[in-house]
């Protein structure tokens, strides 16, 4: 071999070297390279549960919270106990990251701590702690701690997003590389084949032995391009799965996704954006928003084109749970929609596109208007049944007095007739009183099992008369016998009041039409309506053609004085009372309306349990008697009216002001035959435990009742304890004549009060 031909494999050799070392060490970075790209991906995964479990425990804590369902209780401790061991999994896999472990260890105790201010409202709430939750509430410190968590792992995604990012183009170039090594190497090879080919014709022993040589390097070097191949192979293969996984994820996510460029046109979105956008392929953002109208959370106010969610994260805005209410064109139901956006940059720091989340909040948000309703309408009714008490104390002196004052002037007719305008008015304010104690659900109702359709046929035939000619009235009763648990007068002043509201709303005339059914809520039905146990009812539906309700209206529909009547044509309290009567009978009312197209109220009663029963039959004029009246009543002007009624009817009286005094007579040897007491008074007991009290040192005394604000003193679950008579406030002279005489003939005894309600 001659010393040109040793430089020219010297060197082809050298080369070969390079190539060799370079290779293997670009195959150690290609390795290295796939392995953290994994690794990111996973860490990402990791974030991503986390996020989930989060968010799991907040919503179980939540339902709990409108539900109290234990099935929410469990869901939120079995993502607690998965939060802890997820915050370690995911620190261990930061753990090649130092800012990412600190922002990790900084997110980690609001986490904690979000989700103890979620277990103290649960434990609040199982508690009825209602002074807890409203100072709970009050720190508004789940919301910001729920806000922050999140804005935090938002920034631990976006850092490993990042870092996959520049691992991923790592990964590329030095694939990239490495095929170029292996091409360069080739050539190499090739080209000192064709040197030593024109070596070869100086000597023909040197080419042989260049050739042996030249063969052996080329099938290393052809094991090593072999084994490179393999190893990219692989890469790809692990890389195409964590792809996979990513696009997984991403097509099952419940929120809807959309990525757009600089031009609002859709690059990419998945399954969840088609179902809750609208979104079809090839669509843009121009055409979905031609789709429909969008509004601010308000649902009254447009959102204006440059607040528009595309619009602002184009121009470099993030931000989370932008609230918007979107109403298709097509009619579909409108939908309440969190937007969050994201804008993403090129390398330049350029706006390049942007990322839109849309999260579906309609359900959460009906049922919180239905819960903040609900809760509206429980504190008007605390309001109305407080003050109950001392109107119908008032009205009692008015009523009784004006009645004795007209029957003493009929020789004076024109004073009769102004006491008789007093009177009128008098029992005009009792109607109303009564009305307000109905949806207060303080009216103590005497609820038995009603054949329901015999109940509808008969207030059918009565409101003929009322409704008048142009109002053609139907029913539509489902066969079969079918009993509903309720008070049956309640039930015909309810129908009443729907059917007049109807006719009102038919001044052309119309149809109006009864039905019943026999129904049964699900669960799914009883989630979507909190205030909803799931079971059997009997349904009962009114329906007019009339001109319909606005959604406005319905929601204020049940609140006492609101009408939309012309003054002095409607209290505001029909659809009021019936409110408080089907809640107070353990059933759920529900409007449906379209304006223009008329009203369906629907009324689901509890069922019974047996056949129906009559109503019982009126009690003739009751008299007087010579027993004597124990009377207890702090309101001064009552008590001196019912002693003089008593007195006028034959009886003796006793009296007394408070239960103290009361109580000191009894020691005192005091004979009655009959204790009549109101419910509230003063002296540290109520009429229920003084009555309980005497019955313990006078076994067998027979008690009368009476009150205008019952106070569940009597009445429990909205029904008369039983064996205890109750007079009603206000009343008039025979209605109390009628109940002393029934009270002393037929005798309701003093009994222990039950447990109050839970």
């Amino acid at each position: 071999m001659n010393s040109s031909q040793r430089v020219i494999l010297g060197a082809g050799l050298a080369v070969l070297l390079l190539i060799t070392a370079a290779s293997i060490g670009l195959d150690v970075k290609s390795r290295s390279d796939t392995a953290w790209v994994s690794h990111t991906v996973g860490v990402l995964k990791k974030i991503s549960d986390l996020r989930a479990l989060i968010r799991n425990a907040e919503s179980a804590a939540r339902g709990y919270e409108i539900y109290r369902s234990s099935s929410f209780n469990d869901e939120f401790q079995t993502a607690h106990g998965q939060i802890a061991p997820a915050l370690a999994e995911l620190k261990r896999g930061l753990r090649d990251n130092p800012d990412q472990i600190a922002l990790l260890e900084s997110t980690e105790p609001l986490v904690l701590r979000r989700i103890e201010v979620a277990a103290e409202a649960m434990r609040l709430r199982a508690g009825n702690d209602a002074a807890g939750i409203a100072a709970l509430n009050g720190k508004a410190e789940g919301r910001g701690l729920m806000d922050t968590v999140m804005g935090n792992l938002d920034r631990l995604s976006a850092g490993e997003e990042r870092l996959l990012s520049a691992r991923s183009q790592d990964s590329r170039r030095t694939g990239i590389v490495l095929l170029g090594i292996d091409v360069a190497g080739a050539l190499v090879i090739l080209l000192l084949v064709l040197m030593v080919m024109r070596e070869s014709q100086r000597t023909q022993v040197a080419l042989t032995s260049s050739l042996h040589e030249t063969q052996a390097a080329k099938e290393a070097l052809e094991a090593a391009v072999a084994e490179r191949t393999e190893h990219l192979v692989t890469a790809h293969d692990e890389l195409r799965l964590s792809v996979n996984v990513l696009q997984s994820t991403f097509r099952s996510m419940a929120e809807a996704v959309l990525v757009i460029d600089a031009e609002s046109t859709v690059l990419l979105s998945n399954p969840a954006a088609e179902r809750m956008l609208l979104h079809r392929a090839g669509m843009s953002l121009g055409n979905l928003r031609a789709l429909s109208d969008v509004f601010h959370g308000d649902g009254v106010t447009p959102l204006k084109s440059d607040e528009l969610p595309s619009v602002r994260v184009l121009r470099g805005d993030a931000f989370e749970d932008l609230e918007m209410i979107v109403r298709p064109h097509s009619g579909n139901n409108a939908r309440h929609l969190m937007v969050s956006g994201r804008p993403m940059r090129d390398g330049q720091g350029n706006i390049s596109g942007a990322v839109l989340v849309y999260h579906d909040a309609t359900a959460s948000r009906e049922t919180e208007r239905q819960l903040q309703q609900s809760q509206k309408l429980d504190a008007i009714g605390k309001l109305t049944g407080g003050v109950a008490h001392d109107f119908n104390n008032m009205l009692t002196v008015i009523s009784g007095n004006t009645e004795t004052l007209v029957a003493s002037l009929k020789e004076q007719p024109e004073l009769q007739r102004t006491a008789r305008l007093i009177d009128d008015a008098a029992e005009r304010c009792a109607e109303l009183i009564q009305h307000l104690l109905a949806f207060a659900r303080k009216q103590p109702l005497q609820p038995h099992d009603v054949e329901i359709n015999a109940a509808i046929a008969d207030i059918a035939k009565l409101l003929r008369p009322t409704l008048g000619e142009q109002i053609q009235i139907e029913t539509v009763l489902e066969q079969g016998p079918m009993t509903a648990h309720i008070d049956p007068s309640r039930l015909a002043n309810a129908v009443l009041n729907m059917a007049i509201n109807a006719r009102d709303a038919m001044p052309n005339g119309g149809k109006l039409l009864l039905e019943t059914h026999r129904v049964v809520l699900d669960d799914a039905y009883a989630q979507s309506n909190a205030d909803v146990r799931p079971g059997p009812y009997v349904m009962l539906a009114v329906s007019d053609t009339g001109t319909g309700m606005a959604q406005s209206v319905q929601e204020k529909a049940f609140e006492p004085f609101f009408t939309t009547k012309e003054v002095g044509k409607g209290s505001g309290l029909g659809l009021s009372m019936v409110y408080g009567f089907v809640k107070q009978s353990g059933g759920h009312i529900k409007i449906y309306s379209e304006e223009g197209h008329g009203t369906t109220i629907k009324l689901y009663l509890p069922p019974g349990e047996g056949p129906g029963v009559a109503t019982a039959t009126a009690t003739p004029q009751a008299e007087g008697g010579a027993e004597t009246i124990f009377i207890v009543e702090d309101d001064t002007l009552v008590r001196n009216f019912v002693t003089a009624q008593l007195q006028s009817l034959g009886y003796k009286t006793v009296a007394a002001g408070d239960s103290k005094a009361a109580l000191q007579m009894i020691e005192a040897g005091q004979e009655f035959d009959l204790l009549f007491t109101d419910v509230v008074i003063p002296g540290g007991m109520s009429g229920r435990e003084l009555a309980d009290e005497i019955a313990r040192r006078r076994p067998g005394v027979k008690v009368l009742y009476t009150s205008g604000y019952t106070d569940n003193a009597i009445v429990h679950h909205g029904k008369l304890d039983d064996g205890v008579m109750l007079l009603t406030k206000p009343y008039r002279r025979n209605q109390l004549a009628e109940m002393i005489r029934k009270a002393l003939g037929g005798g309701a005894s003093a009994s222990p009060a039950p447990p109050p309600p839970a």
